[in-house]
């Protein structure tokens, strides 16, 4: 009995060492997975890497859209307010460029006045290319560690329709700067500083303004692009 407790005992200690050991390497594993993270790399400006997230904001110029950041939500009785996104993804063509999509959508309703408000939408399809700037190229330098200056410039179709009022359809753009901070080698959170303007047929000729957006993007290495296309075409 002793003999066979001993075993016994000896087998349990055996395996609370295997799971102690495989509880070590996972924690080290997870350890190793976060901080992994941290750094920013270039690797997910690479060549044949993906770029997909969106701004908050429609991204157009419109005479009714007064929000800081194109979203905007009066308290008031009768307030107005605006929301839009501007999805967007790209594909690295060479480190650092990239070429894409992105589309424009938004509503606006002005404050009420004598009880009537205005209300017009915004919407959009325009191809999109953006550069990253190495640190020190050109003379401009990070702001912070983990972040990467960039240009953007945008150009499609696009609208700025007014209930009852006046409204403009025909072709948009936008450039400008912006500024990337990696929060993962991933993840970056996103603002963005361009002129943008609308010209084309409709009541108002030509529409422009300067637009101050934030966003997210996330960053897809290429092998793991490559892996979701080909999950997603199987199933």
């Amino acid at each position: 009995m002793k003999n066979l407790y001993r075993g016994n005992s000896n087998k349990a200690q055996l395996g609370n060492k295997r799971t102690g050991k495989t509880t070590r390497n996972a924690l080290l594993l997870a350890v190793t997975m976060v901080f992994g993270a941290v750094g920013i790399s270039n690797a997910q400006l690479s060549k044949g890497d993906v770029m997909l997230g969106s701004d908050f904001g429609s991204g157009l110029v419109s005479t009714s859209n007064n929000g800081l950041f194109g979203l905007n939500f009066g308290l008031n009785d009768g307030a107005g307010y605006n929301v839009g996104l501007s999805p967007k993804v790209g594909f690295f063509i060479a480190d650092n460029f990239l070429i894409g999509v992105s589309t424009n959508l938004g509503f606006t309703k002005s404050p009420e006045v004598n009880g009537v408000s205005a209300k017009s939408t915004v919407y959009g399809i325009q191809a999109l290319s953006r550069y990253y700037l190495f640190p020190g190229e050109v003379g401009v330098e990070n702001l912070l560690q983990r972040g990467r200056f960039f240009v953007e410039a945008n150009g499609g179709i696009s609208g700025v329709n007014i209930k009852d009022g006046p409204s403009t359809n025909g072709f948009a753009l936008g450039f400008g700067p912006g500024y990337s901070y990696f929060i993962t080698d991933n993840v970056a959170l996103e603002t963005t500083l361009k002129y943008n303007g609308l010209a084309g047929g409709g009541d108002t000729s030509y529409q422009n303004s300067i637009g101050l957006n934030i966003g997210i993007q996330i960053f897809l290495p290429a092998s793991e692009a490559e892996n979701i296309i080909d999950r997603e075409t199987n199933n």
